[in-house]
């Protein structure tokens, strides 16, 4: 019943775009009469279809979220803020003059109640740092919340309500996996605080990546109109399923361009179960690749560009244990195509532990089927991290043997080895010598680095010298330096 008198909608929308849209197209429409049913409504009740019964469906359990974050700010004498004044003494001489005070920052969010005893779903950054959190239900009921987890790799957050007395509305789970571009979907939020709004679109794209600074990245686009506010908010189906949370916009002036973009909810489903557990936990695969290009296509003979060609396979990983080559092209994940290394690492990710993910490989030409064991990236080598001090080059770094659990969490290659530095303190050596996190020292006065524990042998020795000759590598290059201390 319900699809059909969306169906109409969607039939009459289209009829009246083509009546106004000049005489070309009423000519095209008049042509395809028979497909649209073109006709008049033949009762008030036709005239009166709407989607007005999803919105009533799905809109009170998408909640409003109030943040409150206490900041510290320096306060300085107003003669240093001065253009004059900070031409000969910058922002630190002024800086040492003022004391710091605390300052309230409010911001605002949506959020979706997921279950009855009041578990809500939001983004990340909506609550990020906030010492207080608001909810305020569509019916203007208000509770305090507490942050179950928060996960910024996938910019999503649980919360749950507290004195919660009796069962909320909730929305529940749709299968992200199943939406098509095409489909209607509504977007609930309250941007800009003006209030719970809902806006209607279509699913313009699937799998955008490369939007946000996250490293799970596979976005439902839609055009329904979501601006700041709206994040955290509902992304429903026209069954009212949450296949989406909202997350981020396409904008240049800040407000809806009509490009927005939902964290998948079958994405959601696997991070919320894991910050309610507290043990979130991904699948890794083990092994890195390319997206399949027309050039590369022709190479390897296939008959399009598609897919994932794999070009490096971690020993021992649950890559190599399920057959993986380098060489191969993944083009399926359990049945669900891919077409990029973001998508590939996307589709791992979503699924359960302890299982078989049934990887679709082309392989010199046929397809084959492997079965890969879905496991936690390992602790090997061990991570050691250490804190540096004394003369020398790297004194205020911390530093550890990277393995693919820490590459996992940092976000970035897991196949990376070496010794890589984590963090440098402020007013230290190593910041004068500038060194930056996420370098990985190379060599150390000719030596080769492979372990934290080589790296203390080599810097015990050296500080017996004042000249140093250190080489790091930086995104993929490797930096050299003599340094005299």
């Amino acid at each position: 019943m319900q699809a059909n008198w969306i169906s109409k909608i969607v039939a009459f929308a289209v009829i009246g775009m083509a009546a106004v849209s000049g005489t070309g197209n009423l000519a095209y429409a008049q042509s395809d009469e028979a497909t649209l049913d073109r006709r008049l409504p033949s009762s008030q009740t036709e005239i009166k279809m709407s989607l007005s019964p999803l919105v009533k469906q799905t809109a009170p359990a998408v909640v409003n979220i109030y943040t409150k974050k206490v900041v510290e700010q320096r306060q300085r004498t107003p003669f240093f803020n001065d253009p004059f004044f900070k031409q000969f003494f910058g922002d630190r001489f002024g800086g040492a003059f003022g004391a710091p005070r605390q300052r309230v920052e409010r911001s605002l969010g949506s959020g979706v109640i997921v279950s009855g005893d009041g578990t809500v779903v939001t983004n990340h950054h909506v609550i990020a740092g906030a010492s207080e959190i608001r909810v305020v239900l569509h019916d203007n009921r208000e509770f305090d919340a507490d942050l179950v987890g928060s996960d910024e790799r996938t910019d999503l957050a649980v919360l749950k309500l507290r004195d919660v007395d009796k069962e909320l509305p909730a929305i529940p789970f749709g299968d992200s996996d199943a939406v098509e571009v095409g489909d209607l979907v509504l977007a609930i939020g309250n941007p800009f605080g003006v209030g719970q709004t809902v806006t209607s679109g279509i699913v313009s794209a699937l799998a955008r990546a490369g939007v946000t600074g996250q490293d799970y990245q596979s976005f439902i686009q839609t055009d329904a109109a979501i601006n700041p506010g709206n994040s955290g908010g509902a992304l429903v189906d026209i069954d009212g399923n949450l296949i989406g949370v909202n997350s981020a916009i396409f904008t240049k002036s800040g407000g809806s361009n009509g490009i927005g973009f939902a964290v998948p909810a079958n994405m959601v489903k696997v991070v919320m179960r894991g910050l309610i557990s507290g043990d979130l936990r991904r699948p890794w695969l083990g092994a890195a690749g390319q997206a399949v290009t027309a050039d590369l296509a022709a190479s390897l003979e296939l008959d399009r560009p598609h897919g994932v060609l794999i070009n490096r396979v971690r020993t021992g990983s649950p890559a190599e244990r399920g057959g993986l080559q380098s060489g191969d092209v993944v083009i399926a994940v359990n049945g669900l195509a891919v077409d990029n290394p973001n998508e590939l690492k996307f589709r791992i990710a979503t699924l359960e532990l302890n299982g078989e993910a049934t990887l679709a490989v082309l392989r010199r030409g046929r397809e084959v089927t492997l079965a890969m064991p879905l496991e936690v990236a390992p602790e090997i080598p061990a991570r050691d991290e250490s804190i540096i001090d004394g003369r020398n080059p790297f004194s205020g770094t911390k530093i550890a043997n990277m393995n693919p659990a820490l590459a996992d969490e940092l976000g970035i290659d897991t196949l990376s080895e070496g010794v890589i530095i984590l963090a440098v303190a402020r007013d230290s050596l190593a910041r004068r010598t500038r060194l930056k996190a996420g370098d990985y020292i190379v060599e150390v006065n000719g030596e080769p680095i492979t372990s934290v524990a080589r790296f203390k042998e080599v810097i015990r020795a050296g500080e017996r010298s004042r000249d140093w000759k250190i080489a790091v590598k930086r995104d993929g290059k490797v930096l050299t330096g003599d340094f005299t201390l």
